[in-house]
């Protein structure tokens, strides 16, 4: 009951703050507004690869210098909060997944993995089931290894050459990979959100597993039955000479991820495997293996240097206040939406949290790590079950971070594939159809 009475009395005050707070996510905006901004009016004009006229790298360095102007400390203190947000822990482990996908993708091409991949690949789906079998894959891959940029990174370099061998639209492809990859990195039991969601809210995973169970299969499902609706048919002609050992980089890959390796230990394996095959096989040199590598980091650079600028800008906007400011107005709007229902008012807030946080920290660990005691509070206060506060968490991060195209899935994807980030979510259907069915669905259990 004191806590109750503290709240009315400072809630004018916190709510000017608040106000005044939320002008610190106005560097977001600007980078949105340049980098998507471009993209669009240059497509418009039929400009081609219009979303790579502006990298995005280069379009969120006016937001940084604004973020660097509004901060009250000094610009010593806000560039030290600057690398320390680029240096966290998360977006230095993204940084290597992209070099060392980068650079596998390089040497699996160079050695012919990729070309063995295709044939084995196309002789094992029938035409009508590729895009299929790449959603499939995807998602029992995340699920196993937790983590979707690992997934994408192991599957990506196979799935250029379907695209390229197979003459299948490129962005069909990466919506099919990143819809399986959230699907799995979401279930997933030992994923960085699953954690964070589960440990942030006192949920034990198991329960939480069987919340978010409920929410994704039928997700998944209605996502199959749209792949399938498509009416994708892959015209090929499959070599009858496969090249099975120039598969066996990708099989082991897949086993190794499977078995719970750590991703970083999985991509330099398929490194020093495709070249070690490439050199039996084709008389690989060593330095032309060198040569490869190198050119795989430097294919990585863009999405390398601006997962570093969103670090660094998140860490900024949080320590001026942008992201507290928009939990407590959140919190307060949950309270208008469904006064008689506060377990339904509870969820909506979480998820409308989760959902905006990640919008403003393109992160979905990170974004549930900054929603989570604010989540825990609504739970309480709504009497919403743990394992559900902690689904819902993680079920809203995931979802708008399959949808984001400067994400680092959307990104990595685009980068492999050739393709503007835009294109891949814009086919992105599962976080689009679980975003759909969770609503409902919670809607329905808090009647």
């Amino acid at each position: 009951m004191s806590t109750n009475t503290i709240q009315p009395r400072q809630s004018s005050n916190s709510q000017s703050q608040a106000h005044a707070s939320l002008k610190s996510l106005l560097p977001f905006a600007v980078f949105l507004a340049l980098f998507l901004g471009t993209g669009i009016v240059l497509t418009l004009q039929g400009v081609d690869f219009a979303f790579y006229q502006l990298p995005a790298s280069i379009a969120i360095i006016p937001a940084i210098l604004i973020a660097i102007y509004m901060g009250r400390d000094s610009v010593n203190d806000k560039i030290s909060q600057f690398i320390q947000g680029a240096g966290h822990q998360n977006i230095i482990t993204m940084c290597i997944i992209y070099l060392l996908a980068g650079a596998f993708a390089a040497v699996a091409k160079a050695t012919g993995s990729v070309d063995a991949s295709v044939q084995l690949g196309l002789s094992l789906f029938p035409d009508y089931f590729l895009l299929l079998g790449l959603f499939l894959v995807a998602a029992f891959l995340a699920t196993a290894m937790g983590t979707s940029m690992g997934t994408i990174a192991a599957i990506a370099p196979i799935a250029l050459g379907f695209i390229e061998s197979a003459n299948i639209d490129a962005s069909l492809v990466a919506g099919c990979i990143i819809s399986g990859a959230i699907f799995g990195d979401n279930l997933s039991i030992i994923s960085d959100t699953t954690i964070a969601s589960t440990r942030s809210q006192g949920a034990h995973m198991k329960d939480k597993f069987r919340v978010n169970f409920k929410f994704a299969i039928p997700a998944a499902l209605i996502c199959l039955a749209m792949i399938a609706a498509n009416g994708v048919s892959i015209n090929h002609e499959v070599n009858q000479d496969i090249d099975v050992i120039g598969f066996l980089p990708y099989i082991v890959i897949l086993a190794l991820a499977l078995s719970g390796m750590n991703v970083f230990m999985v991509l330099m394996i398929g490194i020093i495997l495709a070249a070690a095959i490439g050199m039996i096989n084709h008389g690989y040199q060593v330095a032309t293996w060198v040569s490869d590598i190198n050119q795989g980091f430097a294919s990585m650079q863009d999405i390398f240097i601006l997962s570093l600028f969103i670090g660094g800008l998140s860490e900024l906007v949080k320590r001026q206040g942008g992201l507290t400011a928009l939990t407590k107005r959140i919190e307060r709007l949950t309270e208008k939406v469904s006064p008689n229902n506060k377990k339904r008012a509870a969820g909506i807030g979480i998820g409308a949290l989760a959902f905006c946080c990640n919008f403003f920290t393109a992160n979905n660990t990170v974004s549930i790590i900054v929603a989570g005691e604010t989540a825990k509070n609504l739970a309480q206060e709504g009497k919403l079950s743990p394992a559900h506060s902690a689904s819902l968490l993680d079920i809203y991060a995931c979802i708008n971070q399959g949808l984001l195209p400067y994400g680092a899935q959307a990104l990595l994807l685009g980068a492999s594939l050739k393709i503007s980030p835009l294109a891949v979510v814009a086919n992105a259907y599962y976080p689009m159809i679980l975003f759909v069915v969770a609503c409902f669905a919670f809607w329905r259990i808090t009647k």
